[in-house]
């Protein structure tokens, strides 16, 4: 199939550091390539990929200071794909709202993969108003709070299945890896950690808008503590023996996360999550098996004394049947075709 990634730009695919959106498009458009299909990727200049590059800017929103007004540079890429849309069977979008207006008044078969939260007035009402549009969730639980729109599928994140290993390395710790922000439970980690009697290292970004929630409550429980590290942001060379080495996952979030790509990440290395029962966690861990499910630091403590009966080499086998950038392709086609098949059916009455 002739096939369109149209990626968001904040960060080049794959991203240098930290990105999930990003991510994913890389490990699907690349297996798309691998599968045969002729592949198009719309994305920022610096992105690497076995696909077509289409490059939108130079660079990735993230990286160029000069920008005062992203959206400006969405509404190039929508024109620019638009532009193109006759080179295609479909176009899979992974830029939120941004191409319904449009794209759902023309012929090319499209979708759209929300990748982020929904549970916003403001999201409700504006995907509400493309409610025919077709779109991909990347859990069941992302769909609670606009059940009525078009979904076609949920398909569940998968990622390369070498990019990240179990290596032979002693486990002294517990991880946290992502981002430093409220929702994610930064604070609850160091306390389930303290309480467990565990050394806790944290690799995280901390972005602009996150600063004073890190200076003021985070910064305070780490500095000065010799049972916590903080290593900052790592990239996918560094995640191997990170995860690897850790005992567990700490995954303490307080919101209805769409999916939890990190997760998956420490599965691929062999490692156990611990994670709070919000969104999508439920569809990605199997309790007693990949980590354990807790609906509270107490149980999360209780948890970590129990992580040691889980078998690594069972956690990366499910990963391997579940979470593989392979699966996640297959799934992708699968909607497409059926996408397609009705413009195909059109063409051939027609011609």
């Amino acid at each position: 199939m002739r096939i369109a990634q149209i990626s968001p730009l904040f960060e080049a695919v794959p991203p240098k550091l930290y990105g999930g959106t990003e991510r994913v498009v890389y490990s699907l458009t690349e297996e798309l390539v691998a599968m045969g299909h002729d592949v198009t990727l719309f994305a920022s200049g610096d992105s690497v990929t076995s696909a077509k590059l289409a490059p939108m800017r130079d660079q990735a929103l993230r990286l160029d200071p000069t920008v005062k007004d992203w959206v400006a540079s969405y509404y190039q890429m929508i024109e620019k794909v638009y532009n193109r849309k006759d080179e295609f069977d479909v176009l899979h979008f992974h830029i939120d709202y941004f191409p319904l207006a449009l794209f759902s008044r023309q012929k090319t078969p499209y979708l759209t993969t929300i990748h982020g939260r929904l549970d916003v007035p403001e999201f409700v009402q504006t995907y509400s108003t493309f409610a025919s549009s077709p779109f991909v969730s990347i859990s069941d639980n992302q769909r609670l709070p606009v059940p009525n729109l078009n979904w076609v599928r949920t398909v569940l994140h998968g990622m390369p299945a070498n990019l990240l290993t179990p290596q032979p390395v002693k486990q002294e710790y517990g991880a946290f890896l992502g981002r430093i922000s409220p929702e994610k439970g930064v604070d609850r980690a160091i306390k389930i950690a303290m309480k467990a009697g565990l050394k806790l290292k944290i690799a995280a970004k901390v972005d602009n808008a996150d600063k004073e929630y890190y200076d003021t409550l985070i910064k305070p429980l780490i500095v000065g503590n010799p049972d916590v590290e903080f290593i900052g942001e790592i990239n996918d060379a560094q995640k191997p023996a990170f995860l690897s080495g850790a005992h567990a996952l700490i995954f303490p979030i307080n919101w209805p996360e769409p999916f939890g790509l990190v997760m998956i990440e420490s599965m691929a290395c062999g490692t156990p999550v611990i994670a709070f029962n919000c969104g999508s966690v439920p569809e990605v861990i199997d309790p007693g098996v990949t980590g354990f499910i807790v609906n509270d630091i107490d149980e999360a403590v209780a948890a970590v004394g129990r992580v040691h009966t889980l078998d690594r080499a069972r956690v990366r086998a499910t990963f391997d049947r579940r979470f593989t950038s392979r699966r996640m392709a297959e799934d992708y086609v699968d909607v497409y075709e059926e996408l397609a098949q009705p413009a195909r059916q059109l063409h051939a009455l027609t011609a």
